[in-house]
């Protein structure tokens, strides 16, 4: 009779654990985010938990680190059929910072007796990426178009897969599309749209990961941004006479304008005559629409 007893409960056993596989899920598609930091300004500093409710009915919702509840997001609530949608700001039933770590939603059912450990993983993550820039070439730019020093390259390497961030003059500027441990950032001498002018400017590379993470920028890197440039703004020469000045560019050659004669050259040591009477013009060498000026002084 014992044995009989005992299969008989095994098989009701089988009955009941059987039935439950071919009962549909009283929970539909459970969507739960993936990764998230409570720590970080972003959108990402909580979780999203949705599901649909076959079924009315009371439901407590938790969420659990290996079977031990850190918070009870509904202590139990009668629901309708359809959808369900929560969030998780991180933080206990005490109110503090869960460690990092991997969480799960679960889900108690009171009318279906059924609890159920959502499947979906929900990853903590508040430590920021950490960066190394590997290198900043060239520092000297010209960004017009010429396809010569249009651009520098920031190589750089991250301690996890996220998103590179550029800043100039500590204003955001590049943000990758793409989360890779190394890659490289081009910047073409704009800032939010607008071309920049000539200058000196600071270059930082800062890293975003997946959830929200952002880390402190790194050392800044100057680059200057230099389309045609003279070496002196103001030249004097005796009148009638030969002077010279240097011209710095990236362009195979430039314009050049004094008083009513103009011309072109290669960048380099540019040699003009002054005027032959005394006085004072002005000298304006031009690439691109770029200009500089400078006063010779004739005497």
């Amino acid at each position: 009779m014992l044995v009989l007893g005992l299969l008989g409960g095994t098989a009701a056993a089988f009955a009941v654990t059987e039935g439950l596989k071919l009962e549909p899920s009283p929970i539909l598609s459970p969507r739960i985010a993936k990764v998230f930091s409570p720590a970080c300004d972003c959108p990402t500093r909580v979780a999203e938990i949705s599901f649909r409710l076959r079924k009315p009915d009371k439901v407590r919702v938790q969420i659990v680190r290996g079977g031990t509840v850190v918070r009870t997001l509904v202590a139990g609530t009668r629901l309708r059929r359809g959808s369900v949608h929560y969030t998780w700001n991180g933080r206990d039933d005490a109110g503090d910072f869960v460690p990092q770590g991997v969480y799960r939603p679960r889900v108690h059912l009171a009318a279906a007796h059924r609890t159920i450990v959502l499947p979906n993983d929900m990853r903590v993550d508040t430590t920021a990426p950490g960066v190394r820039v590997l290198s900043v070439a060239p520092r000297l730019i010209s960004p017009d178009g010429d396809g010569r020093a249009d651009r520098v390259v920031v190589r750089y390497r991250l301690s996890e897969r996220a998103h590179g961030v550029l800043l100039v003059d500590g204003e955001r500027e590049l943000f990758t599309r793409r989360q890779l441990p190394a890659s490289s950032l081009q910047w073409n001498g704009k800032l939010d749209g607008r071309r920049l002018g000539p200058g000196r400017y600071r270059l930082q590379l800062s890293a975003q990961d997946l959830a929200g993470n952002l880390s402190a920028p790194s050392r800044p890197v100057f680059v200057r941004i230099r389309f045609v440039e003279l070496a002196r703004h103001t030249i004097r020469a005796k009148a009638g006479t030969r002077f010279g000045v240097r011209v710095s560019a990236d362009a195979k050659r430039f314009r050049w304008r004094l008083g009513a004669r103009s011309g072109t050259a290669k960048p380099g040591l540019l040699v003009l005559r002054a005027p032959a009477a005394p006085g004072r013009v002005r000298l304006v060498v031009s690439e691109r629409g770029h200009q500089a000026m400078a006063i010779v002084i004739a005497k």
